[in-house]
């Protein structure tokens, strides 16, 4: 499907009428520098996979999880603005569009490269200052069942995004705050069509219809939403009034923050520890990227607490070291060899990042440097370590990349969920790569309205569910991603930009949402596009194959059963699953760009 550019007019004044009923200045109009005109693109048909065709942009592009994000993103680069412009545009929609993977309510990481420095802007959660490492045990002193604690108070961190966005639009936006709004509160006010993903995820959700506003604005008759009807969100038009007017103090200060702090310390099930404290003193982080060299390239990820791009490159750096498979692909899949290869070494990564990553302010990295981890030298033993046969569920032990004061524990398996990815690439010489989460689908299942007493609002994030629900391993070891005040908890979050090493030029944006998949999935699409050649679209295409370090899981249907059989002759445990991605990626052309969207997922690029 190639969507149709989208008309605009500059400095036009596009109404906005939201009210929010609690004694703060109210906005009548805002001035914007771009008319926000509705677009015709009905979502995709299907919340299944459909095929894409992918897109070629010359000047510049865009790439989100939703049309109507994406088409929000394109209107603002259309009319001038910076990535990071069109990056506060698209997440604003997402919080409207796909409240189960992201919002104001959560956390994000971004990376950003102005035409001649890469920056990280860390927006991820913190726990608040009243919790510690029993956060999550029971009265036994056993962790709480998953769900349980998830769908809960108790897993609210305290959100970032609005922060982290204001920290890098100060810095680089080129289009005012308030201007960039106005997509997402036009449509919360007219109202959008209900995608099929969103319709789905409703359908399949339990803990959200206990929710008292959950459950009135996306069950209303005690039925879920249909794909297809129109849906306003009256409470989100009105807070993002007010956020685009004063900025992120309106929502960690105030009445929304106050509502918010009620919301969870007074949830139906365990109440949470957050205060307004808390969340007036969230500060995003300006930290300095890890950038890897790889075949010819330069790989920009986010360091520590994130664990993406470390484990990424350990991957891909154990790989290097291994024999070359030929052929690495076979009929459209990754043959059966190659395939072995990348999941051991996905085994011994996996491995090191239960044991050693964790928040930086927090834990230390191992000598002193989270680069030590990705030497050749050290990568090269790791490697020495894969052979014919696999290691094998829980065969894969953690490496001594450097030496440490604190002796860690290892990580327990919990869990990962979530998210949403935004590639963007200006006009400017900018480029962005953005994650984006409240953790597992619709977060802690806690829909707030900002006080406003209107119909809708944003979700809450389950985000300290990231942390180690037990703070000590069983040799009474404490573990590095443990509960800790003010700690942010450790993601697996990887938005990637790419460089070519000689000349510095932007070569590829990248990233997916997916919990601890999302490594797996960035690794391969990496492989795929500057190792193996392919364009953006067939990179994202290619079916997917995941370890944690035990059990392998192929993505269903779409492996040969001799790969399955081989994969299980040399002793991994295989069975398939639905993988479902949400990889975008921008890969730099002879002519321009070109982007990939995800198949599985209602994701298009859009750009000019």
């Amino acid at each position: 499907m190639i969507l149709p550019a989208i008309p605009f007019r500059r400095r036009l004044v596009v109404p906005v009428t939201a009210t929010l009923m609690l004694g703060l200045p109210l906005v009548a109009q805002a001035e914007v520098a771009f008319q926000y005109d509705l677009p015709a693109i009905a979502p995709e048909v299907s919340s299944a996979s459909e095929e894409k065709p992918g897109w070629a942009t010359e000047r510049f592009a865009v790439a989100a999880a939703n049309p109507l994000a994406t088409d929000a993103g394109y209107q603002v680069l259309k009319a001038g603005g910076s990535a990071i412009d069109a990056a506060v545009a698209v997440q604003m929609v997402l919080a409207l569009v796909e409240p189960q993977s992201s919002g104001i309510g959560g956390g994000a990481f971004l990376m950003h490269h102005d035409g001649e420095a890469v920056a990280a802007y860390d927006g991820r959660e913190t726990a608040p200052a009243a919790v510690n490492g029993q956060l999550f045990l029971d009265e036994t002193g056993e962790p709480l069942p998953f769900m349980e604690a998830a769908a809960s108070g108790l897993s609210v961190g305290v959100p970032g995004t609005l922060r982290m966005l204001e920290l890098a639009h100060a810095e680089h936006g080129r289009l005012p705050w308030s201007e960039l709004f106005a997509p997402a509160i036009h449509l919360a006010e007219q109202g959008f069509v209900v995608s099929p993903r969103l319709a789905t995820s409703l359908a399949s959700e339990q803990p959200l219809r206990d929710d008292p506003l959950g459950s009135a604005f996306y069950y209303p008759n005690g039925e879920p939403l249909q794909a297809g009807v129109t849906l306003k969100n009256p409470a989100l038009a009105a807070i993002l009034t007010e956020i685009a007017e004063h900025g992120s103090a309106a929502l960690h200060e105030g009445p929304i923050a106050e509502d918010l702090v009620a919301r969870v310390q007074g949830h139906h099930t365990r109440g949470g520890a957050i205060t307004t404290a808390d969340l007036a003193g969230y500060e995003a982080k300006r930290r300095d990227p890890l950038c890897t060299a790889w075949m010819s390239y330069e790989v920009c990820g986010f360091p520590p607490p994130s664990s993406g791009h470390l484990t990424v490159m350990q991957i891909l750096g154990v790989l290097d070291h291994l024999p070359e498979v030929d052929p690495a692909v076979e009929e459209g899949v990754p043959s059966e060899p190659w395939l072995h290869q990348f999941l051991e070494a996905a085994r011994l990564a996996f491995a090191d990042r239960g044991r050693y990553i964790a928040d930086p302010d927090f834990v230390e990295a191992p000598g002193g440097d989270w680069s030590v981890m990705l030497t050749p030298d050290y990568l090269a033993l790791r490697a020495e370590l894969v052979g014919e046969e696999s290691l094998g569920s829980g065969g894969a032990q953690p490496g001594n990349p450097g030496e440490l004061a604190t002796a860690w524990g290892q990580h327990p398996d919990q869990p990962e969920y979530g998210t949403s990815h935004i590639s963007i690439v200006d006009e400017h010489g900018n480029a962005i790569a953005m994650t984006t989460t409240i953790e597992a689908a619709f977060g802690a299942r806690i829909l707030v309205d900002g006080g406003t007493g209107l119909p809708g609002g944003y979700l809450l994030n389950n985000e300290l569910t990231d942390f180690s629900f037990t703070p000590e391993d069983e040799a009474g070891d404490p573990i590095a991603n443990r509960v800790e005040a003010n700690k942010r908890p450790r993601s697996s979050m990887s938005p990637t930009l790419v460089f070519d090493r000689d000349s510095g030029e932007l070569v590829a944006s990248l990233g997916s949402p997916g919990g601890a998949a999302i490594i797996h999935y960035t690794a391969k699409a990496l492989v795929a596009m500057l190792d193996w050649g392919l364009d953006a679209q067939e990179a994202l295409d290619l079916p997917h194959a995941i370890t944690l370090g035990g059990p392998v899981f192929l993505e269903e249907g779409r492996f040969p059963t001799e790969t399955l059989e081989a994969l299980n002759d040399r002793g991994h445990d295989v069975s398939e699953r639905e993988l479902v991605s949400g990889l975008q990626a921008i890969l730099r052309t002879e002519s321009g760009f070109f982007g990939g969207a995800d198949p599985r997922r209602e994701g298009v690029v859009m750009g000019d």
